[in-house]
């Protein structure tokens, strides 16, 4: 290295001309060191490109997940009855058989259990099944009454008692299948002394399955979610998805493609039942229903509220997302960072959440040395960040972003999507800056009130 020391007397404009060209030059070798600084300006990025902020999407109501209470209850199969009848079921002018049920919210029944069957009919002694799908248990009653009185005349309605309660309400199984491993937790990545821990989701887990048992009246999204761990973690894609019923597909077959006889008439009249009530595709699969767990504000439910009614033969499931992160390189980390799943995340907080310099005019923050601001003119803070973006097309995208104006516009301060390269680098003209201030250590004074000229001495650095 050699060190040379001048001095002469200098006109301030020839410095500063001389300053200007030295930058000129320095502008070819710049670019060269950053071969993906031609990019589209942030301002002029077509609307497609720049994502949809998460922001504007709003956490749907819980109570849009729960069914309304049926105003009165319904009986069909799989309901247990407690049926009493003065002489037939039951010893004449003794007290019925009281039945205290298991399940704490169920009030005591009487009478004798009779399930009702597959076709929504009660076996009774003397008479035909009679038909109580659909009833309430007062009208149940009736027609049993009626069955004995009036159609076989067997006993005399004001002369013998005949009670109907309810010993055990249907049940609905329902398979919930979870890829979200609820128990995981958000993961911190601590990236330096100084810097902020960036979260990131944790990786997809094993995943879970569960068989739910719930009252077939209370049988709904909210209530399986809430016994199978919860809303979706933060490994988990924001909706629900279900699938109704059976598929045909799902059961034997023979070698001509058609259902084993042991199979056929079950399976096939569950699998109608189902397609009646709920709805089947065009090829007599089940339907699809997908409840997205946020939406934008005010935006109505994409949903009925049937749709969150379940039934035995169910299955919910909670898919699993790919953990989002965005990568960065250049001057700044190289760094694998998560992106929050519900909050927005723009470049300007991306570039900080790393460590990386914004508007520091070269002070170094992770100097330990007690030297934080350094002497004379200092470094230019790098202002060109470039982002390369992948296209719905499968192609690349490189958007430049100045962080200058990224700080004051937010059209400027993009969204940062995953999967996002961020690279930071210098301008040519910041580049040259640094170059010329880290080599000449320039002193000027002089008179240049008086004589409008100006003392320069200095040193040079050459290599």
């Amino acid at each position: 290295m050699i060190a040379k020391t001048f001095s002469k007397k200098l006109n301030p404009r020839a410095c500063l001309t001389a300053l200007a060209m030295i930058v000129s030059l320095c502008t070819g070798c710049a670019s060269f060191t950053n071969p993906v600084a031609n990019g589209i300006p942030a301002r002029l990025v077509p609307d497609e490109l720049l994502g949809t902020p998460k922001s504007t999407l709003e956490p749907i109501p819980l109570t849009w997940l729960r069914r309304r209470p049926d105003d009165s209850y319904r009986l069909a199969t799989g309901d247990v009855l407690g049926v009493f009848i003065d002489g037939v079921l039951g010893e004449q002018n003794q007290l019925p058989p009281i039945n205290f049920p298991d399940a704490q919210d169920l009030p005591p029944s009487v009478g004798f259990p009779i399930p009702i069957r597959q076709n929504g009919t009660v076996p009774l002694p003397l008479v035909s099944p009679v038909k109580v799908d659909g009833l309430t248990i007062e009208e149940a009653e009736q027609a049993i009454l009626k069955a004995y009185t009036v159609d076989k005349e067997i006993i005399k309605e004001d002369e013998s008692r005949i009670l109907v309660t309810l010993i055990r309400p249907r049940r609905a199984k329902i398979l919930v299948v979870r890829e979200d491993s609820p128990s995981q937790r958000v993961q911190n990545q601590n990236f330096s002394a100084f810097g902020r821990a960036a979260p990131i989701a944790p990786p997809r887990g094993q995943g879970q399955g569960f068989v739910i048992e719930v009252p077939a009246t209370e049988a709904d999204v909210l209530s399986v979610l809430a016994q199978s761990g919860g809303l979706p973690g933060p490994n988990a894609a924001n909706e629900v998805v279900i699938q109704r019923g059976y598929n045909r597909s799902d059961f034997p077959v023979g070698a001509d493609g058609i259902l084993n006889d042991d199979f056929t008439a079950e399976i096939q009249s569950a699998d109608d039942a189902w397609c009646t009530e709920n709805g089947c595709d065009e090829n007599g699969r089940p339907r699809y229903v997908k409840i997205p767990l946020r939406l934008p504000c005010n935006q109505p439910p994409p949903f009925s509220p049937d749709d969150v009614k379940l039934a035995s033969g169910d299955i919910v499931f909670i898919p699993a997302i790919d953990a989002q992160v965005y990568y960065t390189g250049g001057l700044l980390p190289a760094r694998e960072v998560g992106l929050p799943r519900d909050s927005d995340l723009r470049v300007v907080e991306a570039l900080l959440r790393v460590g990386g310099p914004l508007i520091n005019g070269g002070v170094n923050s992770n100097n330990l040395s007690g030297g934080i601001v350094g002497s004379g003119i200092g470094n230019p803070s790098p202002s060109l960040l470039t982002v390369l973006r992948r296209t719905p097309d499968g192609g690349q995208a490189i958007i430049r972003v100045d962080l200058n104006r990224a700080v004051r516009e937010p059209r400027e301060n993009i969204l940062v999507q995953a999967g996002d390269v961020l690279i930071l680098q210098e301008t040519p003209q910041e580049a040259a800056t640094r170059y010329f201030t880290s080599i000449f250590n320039v002193n000027i004074f002089g008179e240049i009130f008086s004589s409008g000229s100006a003392a320069v001495t200095g040193t040079a650095n050459l290599p």
